[in-house]
């Protein structure tokens, strides 16, 4: 699973509320649905909001191993 907490501390950090930053980055509000909730969203959203942030991938979602998960 991916979980979009670093998208969060990263607003916060560059002082951005939610709203704000979907409407500046023109996020459709889906796709900011499904982020709220963990969804996958594209790498065409994920680069949108790095562009718009300038920032790197890590500032922007994480990967989070399901218990049980096999690795390899």
């Amino acid at each position: 699973m991916f979980s979009y907490n670093p998208l969060w501390k990263t607003l916060i950090d560059k002082n951005i509320s939610k709203s704000d930053f979907r409407k500046q980055c023109n996020i459709p509000k889906q796709t900011y649905t499904d982020m709220n909730k963990n969804q996958f969203v594209s790498l065409k959203t994920i680069h949108k909001i790095c562009s718009f942030l300038n920032c790197t991938i890590d500032e922007v979602i994480e990967f989070v191993p399901d218990e049980g998960q096999n690795t390899f």
